[in-house]
């Protein structure tokens, strides 16, 4: 199950080009793209000869796709996110082969864990909403993306499973944070350590994805939720992403204070405003 965005060949290979940034330790980046179709920017995985599985590079140049994302969300080009996988699969999680085939392999793998984990953690601090649309498969640190995103469009035929224990590895990006908040702490043990592979409603009913949809639709799907957050109070939204984010890390009292905080701020903002005069007025 490929994507396809309305650019031009040449429109996407000098985006290509402006979005790669220098190269680092002889490597240049690349397997990630950015691409904006209206008032969504479009975070793409596109190693589908290794299903999107990251590699240094493609950790690199995820980090230059959400480059460009945080420059067009400043200019207030865009209103929400959508991420994607090219190709038959989502992500496939780390790429095994890169590290196996590195120099000095436990160097190498601290070095993409550390910075893939801190690159798709900026998903959720955008002031952004982000959609993730998941089809085939998704494993070991692919399912960091959805536990970072804030709406999760499965196709009903994906497939789920934590990977690691296969290859003798443990949890990164966040995996092992984030799961047991999204779904319980018993159903993550079972999940990391049992090789279970979910369905796309077994994840649905766990927490771990928000809505199913037929595996034809999920792309434009996803899209149009995409398209009616960007059209939405997106300040109001970032703020409610902040909150509910933080809210883990906080206490309730310290929590409420920064709701009261909060609102009182976004009552006189001209997106609150615009909006309060139409419905008081309706």
């Amino acid at each position: 199950m490929g994507v396809v965005l309305a650019s031009s060949e040449a429109t996407r290979r000098e985006r290509e080009a402006d979005m790669a940034g220098p190269e680092h330790d002889g490597i240049e980046p690349r397997g990630v793209r950015y691409e904006q179709l209206g008032r969504v920017g479009h975070v793409v995985l596109d190693r589908r000869e290794a299903s999107n599985a990251f590699d240094l590079p493609a950790a690199r140049s995820l980090g230059a796709a959400l480059d460009s994302v945080a420059a067009a969300a400043g200019r207030g080009d865009i209103g929400a996110v959508l991420l994607v996988g090219a190709g038959a699969r989502f992500c496939a999680g780390g790429d095994v082969r890169s590290f196996v085939a590195a120099e000095d392999p436990s160097a190498y793998l601290r070095d993409l864990a550390a910075t893939l984990e801190a690159e798709i953690r900026r998903l959720s601090e955008l002031a952004l909403p982000v959609v993730v649309a998941v089809h085939g498969s998704v494993a070991g640190a692919g399912l960091a993306f959805l536990l970072n995103a804030d709406v999760v469009v499965a196709a009903r035929s994906t497939r789920f499973t934590m990977a690691y224990p296969g290859i003798g590895l443990t949890p990164d990006c966040g995996v092992s944070y984030l799961l047991p908040r999204a779904v319980g702490q018993q159903r993550a043990l079972d999940f990391a350590m049992t090789g279970r592979v979910l369905s796309a409603d077994e994840a649905a009913q766990w927490g771990l994805v928000t809505r199913v949809v037929a595996d034809e639709t999920v792309t434009r799907e996803a899209l149009a939720v995409s398209e009616s957050l960007a059209d939405a109070a997106v300040g109001a939204l970032g703020q409610a992403k902040r909150l509910i984010r933080s809210s883990w890390e906080t206490t309730r009292a310290e929590s409420a204070a920064d709701e009261v905080e909060t609102i009182a701020s976004a009552v006189t903002s001209p997106e609150a405003q615009e909006r309060i005069e139409r419905f008081v007025t309706r």
